[in-house]
């Protein structure tokens, strides 16, 4: 076999192992486009997520009533905390504590406060997050190596974008004057939809890969203890400011419904989405939501006896590096507004990850050709050695057989 011959048969074995990374690439895309609207897909097929709503005009419950609805239908149950989706549609979500000690998360009705059912531990939408998130790679010692090596992609993936615009030359066309050759074959139809699908996901491509290189920075700091955090430490309530009462009664504290008016009095513009209640005598009400920035969350941590604010944390508390940082998970997983932003996400998770496919499909074309050509050219007989000269030398003319 000659030189050329053996660079082609390790270039045609170099190409075949590439195959299961390209899978693993699918994978990873597939399941994080199912993973932007897993909470949907949970809400469609489970009805105790709904929020039926009784009538046209029904009003949505405060956190007070919220409560007083639960302890009404399960007087010995505690409170933990409440989370008030962002769709209107979907029931709230508590999470209480049962007499017994036993935790769990129970769906209750925004409008009439009955619970509906309990919240699975792990479902539909936990799956395809860890799926896609740290290839269900369990987290023993910091960070699973899953995480290390999903978020890895995003380099490759930011590397391919760039080649990509400096490969296709003048791709700025693309926009004014999109081909989609549907009638040219299968080859030239998933080329065209590969370059004219890259064209317009030029912006998701890059909030992706830029949001997965974090990620991957985000766990080697983590694992090597160092934090660009700026988040204060919120002390316990002094013993001294815990009101006492007489035969072990619970001193009275402050309503959800007042602590958001702190809340909110701190934080203008707040959208209480969340609210966590005291588990012990020393422990604080933390308000948290949304404002005009809704990439990020803010908080207020209240004093729950005499309403005061010991701490807050606003989009003005956070260095100029964690307002970057922290606005990376939702741009990741467009969670931040509401159902439009998810579909869009989606749509363009969708379009990504038939890129990624027909960029296999082209690939595996091209590869399998090459290989079936050079299992041609090795099988092909090389060609004889002629056997004898194609013209006999002259006789000599003086011989007799010449004079014949």
């Amino acid at each position: 076999m000659s030189k050329k011959s053996r660079s082609k048969l390790w270039f045609l074995v170099h190409s075949w192992l590439a195959l299961p990374i390209w899978f693993f690439v699918l994978i990873v895309c597939v399941t994080g486009t199912l993973a932007v609207v897993s909470q949907e897909i949970v809400w469609l097929v489970n009805p105790e997520m709904r929020a039926s709503e009784p009538s046209d005009d029904a009003p949505l419950l405060s956190y007070d009533q919220v409560i007083a609805a639960i302890k009404q239908a399960q007087p010995l149950t505690q409170v933990q905390s409440i989370v008030r989706p962002d769709e209107s549609h979907f029931a709230l979500e508590a999470k209480v504590t049962y007499p017994d000690g036993r935790p769990d998360t129970v769906y209750v009705n925004p409008y009439s406060g009955v619970i509906q059912g309990s919240a699975p531990a792990f479902n539909f939408r936990a799956f395809t997050r860890a799926l896609h998130g740290w290839w269900l790679v369990p987290f023993t010692n910091g960070y699973s190596w899953g995480w290390y090596l999903v978020s890895f992609l995003g380099l490759p993936l930011l590397a391919s974008l760039v080649t990509g615009l400096v490969v296709y030359k003048r791709f700025w066309k693309g926009f004014f004057r999109p081909t989609l050759r549907i009638r040219h074959g299968a080859r030239i139809f998933w080329g065209d939809f590969h370059r004219l699908s890259g064209i317009w996901s030029i912006w998701f491509i890059a909030v992706i890969s830029i949001t997965g290189v974090w990620f991957l920075i985000e766990a080697a700091l983590a694992d090597n203890g160092i934090s660009i955090s700026s988040a204060p430490v919120v002390p316990v309530v002094a013993r001294e400011s815990v009101p006492l009462s007489a035969d072990g009664v619970p001193p009275p504290q402050l309503s959800l419904d007042r602590a958001i008016e702190i809340a909110q009095q701190r934080i203008p513009g707040l959208e209480a989405s969340f609210v966590s209640l005291p588990f012990n005598a020393y422990s604080h009400l933390e308000i948290g939501g949304r404002g005009w920035y809704p990439l990020m969350f803010q908080t207020a941590t209240i004093n729950p006896y005499n309403g005061d604010v010991d701490a807050s944390r606003l989009l003005s508390d956070r260095t100029a590096l964690e307002f970057v940082t922290e606005s990376m998970r939702p741009l990741h997983t467009g969670d931040f507004g509401g159902l439009w932003i998810k579909l869009i996400w989606f749509f363009f998770g969708l379009v990504l990850s038939l890129m990624v496919l027909s960029g296999l499909l082209i690939w595996t074309k091209r590869t399998a050709l090459a290989t079936a050509n050079a299992f041609k050219r090795s099988q092909k007989p090389a060609p004889q050695a002629l056997a004898a000269p194609l013209l006999q030398p002259s006789l000599h003319r003086d011989s007799p057989e010449g004079n014949l």
